[in-house]
């Protein structure tokens, strides 16, 4: 990456070798020191906690939300409830960069480099963002993506277990997670996930649904999306959402939880603005109402729990598939999770990849050695119609493991394939 700079005799700012010339000072980072030694001559270097302090970066608030699941969620909705109590926020993550309720970039890595993280911070910093609020992921904790910057509150949503397939084990996965809160940054905790994380208690705070928090769950109805009373200190209030599963509760009180912290709001004022905020594309999006059908993002065997749980009053019928090139002991898992609460599965292509769909297919039926009702079929467009035409009063279908994604890759093509505009196309030729 280079990128206009024009300070202290440069025009440019790098953090690629490559890309070093008389003009260009070099950003030099845990992930580029390695190339920056192997130079025979070494370049003027500057380091991210310099260039915070050129950029004039630190008045921004920068808010981390970490977790196996709900950090694209739990960070849209933060930014969301800040935008209606007047406040002014930027967004980074998954799905771009965002401000002034605008997309400023595309798509991109869940965390990106740290000389984009913090040229995305002065963009949205010139256009007068206060707070910054990032997804921030196990392998940039790891690698070191988020080195200078000083978080004004870290989230932790779950940690289960995902990305086997560069951590090794569980544990190095939960360790690597537990490195995020092991400073005395303010930190807001799942109290229900607490276990699964080692922490700083100082500056800590907590929300919970069943165990006891600074943000206690009172009761709740998941009928006709989500409703819920919450006590903070002494403090009740009752909140409403269209949203729906259980996970997206605790969402909801993550997000609650990290705008009264950043803010110092009363609870019931924030709990007034829950009700704009309906959620994000491909996470738990409800396609259609009347039949009930739900595309989610969902494809590890404990995203799948978290859904297929948060749905368990209802009879399920869900369509899911595996990414090829990818860790392959999850797919067992995926099949168990779906034959422990779905009445009908349909079992077919994710991203394939450079795999053999057919092969995937059958490591995801591993798990489900026995089951009824089970049906295989690679081709994803025609397994999402058999499930629909299969669909009865009263079932919820959910079509797991892409979310928004609107591309299907093959064999290094990405095809246009998009779940929500199938079962629209689908709907249509129904109705």
């Amino acid at each position: 990456m280079k990128l206009d700079f024009n300070q202290d005799g440069y025009r440019f700012i790098t953090d690629d070798t490559s890309k070093l010339d008389s003009e260009t000072i070099f950003l030099i980072t845990a992930q580029n020191r390695h190339y920056y030694d192997a130079l025979a001559e070494k370049p003027e270097v500057t380091f991210p906690s310099d260039l915070i302090e050129t950029w004039g970066l630190s008045t921004m608030k920068v808010v981390g939300v970490t977790g196996t699941n709900g950090k694209t969620t739990v960070t849209a909705a933060i930014y969301s409830f800040l935008l209606d109590l007047n406040e002014k926020p930027a967004l980074q993550g998954t799905r771009g960069l965002f401000a002034q309720e605008k997309r400023i970039e595309a798509k991109s890595m869940t965390t990106p480099s740290i000389l984009e993280t913090l040229h995305n911070m002065k963009q949205t910093m010139d256009l007068g963002c206060e707070y910054f609020i990032m997804e921030v992921s196990s392998h940039a904790i790891d690698q070191k993506r988020i080195e200078g910057l000083r978080f004004a509150l870290k989230v932790h949503t779950n940690v289960t277990s995902d990305h086997l397939d560069y951590h090794g084990t569980v544990e190095e996965y939960r360790r690597v997670k537990s490195l995020f809160f092991a400073d005395e940054s303010p930190k807001l905790l799942n109290k229900d996930d607490i276990r699964n994380i080692t922490y700083n208690p100082i500056g800590a705070q907590s929300y919970g649904v069943d165990e006891p928090a600074t943000f206690k769950v009172q009761a709740f109805s998941l009928l006709h999306g989500i409703t819920a009373g919450i006590k903070h200190l002494q403090t009740e209030a009752t909140f409403h959402s269209p949203m729906v599963g259980l996970f997206n509760l605790f969402n909801l009180m993550a997000a609650i939880g990290s705008v009264q912290m950043l803010t110092g709001k009363n609870i019931e004022e924030i709990c007034e603005v829950t009700e704009h905020f309906a959620g994000v594309a491909g996470r738990m999006e409800v396609v259609s109402r009347d039949p009930l059908i739900i595309v989610d993002f969902a494809h590890t065997d404990d995203g799948m729990h978290a859904v297929l749980e948060s749905m368990k009053d209802r009879d399920i019928s869900v369509v899911f598939g595996a990414g090829g090139n990818r860790d392959k002991e999850k797919r067992p898992r995926m099949g168990a999770v779906a034959g422990r609460y779905a009445n009908k599965i349909y079992v077919t292509s994710d991203n394939p990849r450079d795999e053999v769909p057919e092969m995937i297919l059958e490591d995801i039926l591993v798990g489900l050695h026995g089951k009824d009702n089970v049906t295989a079929c690679p081709d994803r467009r025609l397994a999402i119609k058999m499930a629909m035409d299969a669909l009865e009063e009263n079932e919820v279908l959910l079509i797991l493991g892409k979310g928004d994604e609107d591309y299907q890759e093959v064999k290094g093509v990405k095809h246009p394939f998009d779940d929500r505009e199938v079962v629209r196309e689908l709907l249509g030729q129904i109705s």
